[in-house]
């Protein structure tokens, strides 16, 4: 949604309230500077008339001292006013990354599915530093300038009040002029910022995926579609700087023509004996002192522009609604019964249902394992009982009461998840495995689940043991490692309830083995829900549930399902089928 600009910078300018006493400082500073530009015209006329006309002795002596004594205080004054600025900035830059990370981490699972990691990075780094440029650079030159730009005239209205009136005949076409230009620039800062996060996207993506870049000889591809995306990036800073310096030459030229009127006029009141010389200069060197605030004030417009739309895109973030957490019913530390009642779930309204009209009864401490085709909505009905996404119909109870009903932490302070895609933070191991308990955890207790999880075996022969960087996502592990790690996560937190979705893909036969039977004794008296692709896994389980296209197809033992002849049973002979041939291709 477009903002108004005064609306913009006016929420920007709330972020500087915390730090107002330096603000102030920095604001005075810059009024000082801004204060000495016409105080140094004004001093050429008593400068000229006093020194070099009337030959007065005490002009001759003091003047040069009264000149120093300005530039001296214009000197400090604008130390101070620039540094308190900067300060006062990099404070507001770092407020707004604050609140926009931990927005983030508050957002529903549904947003980060519609925008794209490396849109979301952009937010973070470049527009962020786009909105610095509008607090600092733009502001100082705003107030710096446009304060001389007044004081200035006021000399030259007090000096001159007829020739004065020339300058004042530019400012409608200045005026024209940025308003045009702003238009452009703010369009042009928009769509950059789009391009800024579609190029880092394409990084994000290539950096991601290297190894399959790599495998499939995608390099020249990878290259020509950051090259187009980083040429597109190039075209539109053209543009921006096109847009932002063509304003300048128009009102300077307009400038100059208003300087060359008051020349003109001037040299004929001098001629009349109606100024003298000092005055004559005085007032010549005030309006060749406009040009350069003036110069400032139509390039400042592309920094204020570009900070305004960086500032669109960062409020538009803000301003995203969190996960829905309306619940007050606290639970405490759940006994593990599940209910599906008329689950209905569909990723976008106008597409198909994923899940549709589901029905379930899991009781406490029950194994319930999840088979079915691909896309048969396994995983996505997991996702709803930690509430990642919200049901479109029906509802989920726990221990008989609604989901929505308990708050979120406490929901999912009762959930364990292992997912296939293994997420780990470039942290130490002990960091990564005391995700389970929160962070309030001893080593004790760490070495205990990574024991029971089959960790220990490997994390012993690490350079620190549970002390060693695992690198950017378990980079410096193998998966099977990786997936070890995942699971002492889970059993630190030793929650009532778990969800496996294929929590042993990543393992070697004997590896898994070993984690198997650790699930097995970690099921006991928990309620586990089990995503299983490998049949074979599941075998024990209490019920085995067969969904097909969002719905329950079969439910029952490995034996029971077998027997039906159904789908579960079709299933488990091509998967053996499958076993079998490549069991034959090894020999």
């Amino acid at each position: 949604m477009i903002q108004n600009s005064k609306a913009l910078y006016w929420r920007l300018l709330a972020y500087v309230r915390p730090y107002s006493r330096i603000f102030a400082l920095s604001l005075a500073g810059t009024a000082v500077v801004a204060l000495t530009e016409p105080l140094v015209a004004a001093l050429i006329k008593p400068l000229l008339d006093g020194s070099f006309v009337a030959k007065d002795p005490d002009s001759i002596r003091t003047m040069p001292l009264v000149l120093v004594a300005v530039f001296i205080v214009r000197g400090v004054a604008d130390f101070v006013g620039s540094l308190a600025m900067g300060w006062v900035a990099h404070r507001v830059v770092m407020d707004l990354r604050d609140a926009l990370f931990a927005r983030l981490l508050t957002l529903p699972s549904r947003y980060f599915d519609d925008h794209s990691a490396g849109n979301l990075l952009s937010r973070l780094t470049y527009d962020v530093t786009q909105v610095m440029t509008a607090i600092t650079q733009a502001l100082v030159t705003l107030v710096r300038d446009g304060l001389a730009v007044i004081g200035l005239l006021a000399w030259m209205l007090y000096l001159n009040w007829v020739l004065s009136l020339l300058a004042f005949a530019i400012a409608p076409g200045i005026g024209l002029i940025m308003r045009v230009i702003s238009r452009r620039l703010r369009r042009l800062s928009r769509e950059l910022q789009d391009l800024m996060g579609e190029l880092t996207r394409v990084i994000d993506e290539t950096l991601q995926g290297h190894k399959v870049i790599k495998i499939f000889g995608g390099q020249d591809y990878e290259r020509r579609r950051f090259s187009r995306v980083n040429n597109r990036v190039r075209q539109f800073n053209l543009k921006l700087v096109a847009a932002s310096e063509g304003s300048g030459p128009l009102v300077q030229l307009l400038a100059v023509i208003a300087l060359g009127s008051m020349i003109y006029f001037a040299s004929l009141q001098s001629a009349a004996d109606q100024i003298t010389v000092g005055g004559f200069v005085s007032l010549f060197g005030a309006m060749a002192m406009l040009l350069a605030p003036i110069k400032r004030l139509t390039k400042v417009n592309e920094h204020l522009q570009r900070g305004l739309a960086a500032a669109e895109t960062i409020f538009a973030l803000l301003d995203e609604p969190p996960e829905l957490d309306q619940g007050e019913r606290a639970i405490g530390r759940a006994s593990g019964q599940v209910s599906f009642r008329a689950v209905s779930y569909r990723y976008r309204p106008e597409g198909p249902a994923v899940i549709r009209q589901l029905n379930l009864e899991v009781q406490a401490g029950e194994t319930i394992a999840l088979v079915g085709p691909s896309g048969s909505g396994k995983t996505t009905l997991m996702n709803l009982l930690p509430r990642f996404y919200e049901a479109d119909g029906g509802d989920i109870l726990l221990d008989g009461l609604s989901i929505r009903e308990l708050r979120l932490a406490e929901l999912r302070a009762n959930i364990a998840y292992v997912s296939q895609d293994i997420v780990l933070f470039n942290d130490t191991v002990a960091a990564n495995i005391a995700y389970g308990a929160a962070f309030h955890t001893d080593e004790a207790d760490l070495i205990r689940a990574a024991e029971r999880a089959h960790a220990m075996e490997f994390i012993r022969e690490l350079p620190q043991g549970l002390n060693t960087l695992i690198g950017e996502n378990g980079a410096r592990l193998s998966g099977g490692q990786r997936q070890r790690l995942a699971i002492a996560r889970a059993l630190l937190k030793n929650a009532p309830l778990l969800i496996l979705d294929e929590a042993t893909s990543a393992l070697d036969t004997q590896a898994e083995r070993k984690v198997q039977y650790a699930l097995d004794r970690l099921r006991q008296g928990r309620t586990a829900f089990i995503i299983a692709h490998r049949l074979s896994t599941i075998e024990n389980a209490d019920r085995i549930v067969v969904l097909d296209r969002g719905a329950i197809a079969e439910i029952g033992t490995h034996t029971e399902l077998l027997a039906q002849h159904g789908l579960y049973a079709d299933l488990y002979r091509m998967q053996g089928e499958r076993s079998a041939a490549e069991s034959d291709a090894r020999f």
